[in-house]
């Protein structure tokens, strides 16, 4: 079964300074406690990830993932390729600039490969969420 989630925060910082927080992925497991390890694989012309291999942890459930990233100047978004425990996972990080700095949308959506109960996926989503906007805000403003 699919779960899908979204969350919206304001980043007092242009998102320029908000997308470099992003790209830096071997930076995750700083501000990110889910990020147990991250590596990167191949990177664009500009250096930003391509392709990444990440231990990631929610609720207990370990998994071992191969990312692959697409960027743009206000987005950047990502795939699943491989994984110990989800069948898919696409998420998208969208920037709008505003007079106070960035506004964010933060969406995934993510399918496990065994049965998972409800209340664990809905309390995993929730960690996720929060740790994508808010985490990632603290990290940029400090």
């Amino acid at each position: 079964m699919a779960v899908s989630g979204s969350r919206e925060v304001d980043i007092e910082a242009p998102p320029a300074d908000v997308l470099a927080v992003i790209a830096d992925l071997e930076g995750l497991p700083a501000w990110s406690s889910i990020h147990k390890k991250v590596s990167v694989r191949e990177r664009d012309d500009a250096g930003r990830p391509l392709v990444a291999e990440m231990t990631v942890a929610v609720m207990g459930i370990t998994d071992e993932q191969v990312l692959e990233f697409t960027w743009t100047d206000t987005s950047v978004s990502w795939k699943v390729v491989e994984s110990t425990q989800q069948k898919s996972q696409t998420a998208r990080y969208d920037l709008t600039e505003t007079d106070r700095g960035t506004h964010l949308t933060f969406e995934i959506t993510l399918d496990p490969k065994i049965p998972v109960p409800g209340f664990i996926v809905k309390r995993g989503t929730k960690t996720v969420l929060e740790t994508a906007t808010d985490g990632l805000r603290q990290q940029v403003v400090g």
